[in-house]
């Protein structure tokens, strides 16, 4: 079953979730990518992902073009920005990767981040209860070696967050749109 991958504007099949770090990789195979690929890809104004660097949420691209973490990351934000304030998601990701203008301190680069959250994602549906997302979130960072003791558990931390509003979000949009299709008489009538 297709679905629009979670913060961008590209479609595949949500079987596929795990192949999706290669398909993104596949992209960068000449180095970085250009802004006009980024907005392609995420559907945000240039503006935005520039307003984003200068505001240190990222950090710069090199000569203008971006990798592949820095795509995760814009990714990441747009994904969230429509359920969380922006100081919430800096705050967020500040808190397993330190200043966020500075991969040196992250422990956890954006696009593995990413990658796991997108693999969780593809299987929420069949993730009913609280216990069963903390068993895969579990399961899916049984590979991880932690860089500094913990980190392991603030990553889980982070993306249950992200599963949580990224759910919210999903339902915000489809009550919209029942909402949409609603008869509502005019006032007074």
């Amino acid at each position: 079953m297709n679905w629009t991958v979670p913060g961008t504007t590209l479609t595949a099949a949500r079987e596929d979730a795990a192949k999706m770090r290669e398909q993104f990789q596949n992209l960068f195979l000449a180095g970085g990518i250009a802004l006009s690929q980024v907005t392609s890809i995420t559907g945000l104004d240039p503006y935005m992902i520039q307003n984003w660097v200068k505001r240190g949420f990222l950090a710069k691209p090199e000569q203008k073009r971006y990798s592949l973490n820095q795509l995760c990351r814009i990714i990441t934000i747009s994904m969230l920005k429509g359920v969380l304030p922006m100081e919430r998601i800096c705050g967020l990701l500040s808190y397993i990767n330190g200043r966020l203008d500075d991969e040196a301190d992250d422990i956890i680069d954006d696009a593995e981040l990413y990658f796991i959250f997108l693999r969780l994602a593809a299987r929420a549906r069949e993730l009913d209860t609280h216990n069963q997302w903390d068993q895969a979130i579990a399961a899916t960072m049984a590979d991880y070696e932690e860089p500094v003791p913990g980190a392991r558990q603030r990553i889980s931390q982070v993306l249950r967050i992200m599963l949580t509003a990224w759910v919210a979000a999903r339902m915000t949009q489809e009550a919209e749109k029942m909402m949409g299709q609603l008869e509502i008489p005019a006032k007074g009538v």
